[in-house]
């Protein structure tokens, strides 16, 4: 089987059954958007999205946060992974918003790059959601799944972000990036990928590999 194959099969079958994914994490406008992603790294939506809704309604803007203090901030975001560093990103992210770019979420890699704390996933994410830019930020899943399907072989996440945008679409690519985000988190498990039961069986080189040493 063919990579375009492989494309096609994939994405294919992702349009039929889950034509308009979307992100589960929460957030009404770009700035919450921006901090949403940026508390999310190396954590699960769903805690994030349980100490948002507090944190938004103390700093709801760019202005609110920037003269906060990651003390502050910490009162509110003790429950997500690596709060400390995330807390003096947040704050500085927040600074360098109002100091440079007016508490406006800048809309390009270049411009979004110089903001602590944000990296190209970051990046791409806003880009994607808060802009609708052809996007495809490469997470843990993504690149995960990306690998075992067989549609990327890149060993970096910006080499598998370089494949699958030399293959999708500029109009898909966000959208893949979240079919494929969640087919990882619910489907293709790091530790237990759930092979009997995906649907993507017929276009997976891992399952293909795994069947052949078996013989």
């Amino acid at each position: 089987m063919t990579v375009k194959q492989r494309f096609e099969g994939v994405l294919g079958y992702f349009a039929e059954v889950q034509p308009n994914p979307e992100s589960e994490l929460h957030f009404r406008n770009a700035f919450e958007t921006l901090v949403a992603v940026m508390l999310s790294a190396q954590c699960t939506d769903a805690r994030v999205n349980s100490v948002t809704p507090a944190l938004f309604a103390a700093y709801p803007t760019a202005e609110a946060m920037s003269v906060a203090t990651p003390a502050d901030l910490l009162r509110y975001i003790s429950g997500v992974s690596y709060p400390n560093s995330k807390a003096n990103h947040l704050v500085a992210m927040s600074r360098r918003l109002v100091e440079v770019y007016g508490g406006n979420v800048p809309d390009s890699m270049e411009t979004l790059l110089t903001l602590p704390g944000v990296g190209r996933k970051t990046a791409n994410v806003v880009l994607g959601i808060v802009y609708g830019k052809a996007a495809i930020p490469v997470d843990t899943h993504v690149y995960r799944v990306s690998r075992r399907l067989g549609l990327s072989q890149g060993t970096t996440p910006d080499a598998v972000e370089r494949d699958l945008s030399r293959h999708i679409r500029s109009e898909l690519q966000f959208k893949a990036h979240h079919w494929l985000l969640l087919h990882g988190r619910y489907t293709c498990k790091a530790l237990k990928p759930q092979c009997t039961t995906c649907p993507l069986t017929t276009w997976c080189k891992y399952v293909a590999s795994a069947t052949r040493s078996s013989r």
